[in-house]
């Protein structure tokens, strides 16, 4: 069998591709192409010749036009194109997550700062407001009071991005100084580690430190139910602990793994390239027949 032609869909080199170059390089049954959304020119009539990619760009409008035309012309994406629409928008995510019965925090959506207002006093203070297609912890805001709520939600309508006219105001959950970030390949949550940090955010980004998470039955059925309700294959799936149990407030699709592998005894970066290769190998079988 000629060997699978993987796509490393990427605009920047971070830890994690190198770690994921060198998974691809220690076989032999793989040949790597690299696809620079930087450089990369789409002939929607010749496309890229490759059996799968891996999305691992970090800009959310170049993978999913990227992902939408290769997926079109038969080639297998992890994640899909309708994963990463879902993955990359935190409405969608909370109302798929919603219906299917997975705990989540609650969640309001308005349109102008008029009703965002409102929703917020409905809520009660404090409430969290985040960008609909934000990561990385970035414009996040715990609002306290009603000044810091009109001050907050007037900056935001100020911004440049239509996306920013989307008001996405989610729970305040009381927890420990921590969360869990789990790790979901296919039907199996391969790892977790816990993130934890002074303030409230826990994000890795922001300097959080990370330890093992054991992986229990109620973890494992949580994290798996939730990359299935998001249509994913390879997800983060991010957690927090209440008295009530595990809630489920973000998912993650081009999953990034390195602050977690100080914490956990699994490769990721080799457990991610297997299942690349075996989901692309079965497609080719697939044709075969």
């Amino acid at each position: 069998m000629e060997p699978i032609k993987l796509g490393l869909l990427h605009s920047r080199i971070r830890l994690e591709e190198k770690m994921l170059v060198q998974a691809i390089k220690q076989r032999d049954d793989v040949e790597l192409v690299m696809l620079n959304t930087s450089h990369l020119v789409l002939d929607l009539a010749s496309l890229p010749q490759v059996d799968v990619v891996l999305d691992r760009e970090i800009s959310q409008s170049r993978a999913l036009h990227v992902l939408n035309a290769l997926e079109q012309d038969g080639v297998k994406t992890v994640n899909s194109y309708a994963a990463a629409r879902v993955g990359g928008d935190k409405v969608l995510t909370s109302k798929r997550l919603h219906n299917a019965g997975i705990p989540t925090p609650k969640v309001k959506i308005a349109f102008t700062r008029e009703s965002a207002l409102k929703a917020v006093e409905e809520m009660g203070y404090p409430v969290v407001l985040k960008p609909v297609d934000g990561s990385w912890g970035r414009l996040i805001a715990k609002i306290e009071s009603r000044t810091a709520a009109e001050a907050i939600l007037e900056h935001k309508s100020q911004l440049s991005s239509y996306y920013h006219e989307i008001f996405y105001l989610q729970e305040y959950v009381e927890k420990p100084d921590r969360d869990i970030r789990a790790f979901v390949i296919k039907d199996e949550t391969i790892c977790a580690a816990y993130r934890t940090s002074d303030h409230w955010l826990t994000n890795a980004s922001l300097g959080s430190k990370t330890f093992n998470c054991p992986i229990t039955p109620e973890l494992n059925d949580l994290c798996v139910r939730a990359t299935q309700a998001v249509g994913g294959e390879a997800i983060a799936v991010d957690l927090m602990e209440t008295q009530d149990g595990f809630t489920v407030h973000e998912v993650n699709c081009a999953m990034e793994f390195k602050t977690s592998l100080q914490a956990v005894d699994i490769d990721i970066p080799k457990l991610l390239i297997d299942h690349c290769v075996k989901a692309a190998k079965q497609m080719r079988m697939g044709d075969q027949k």
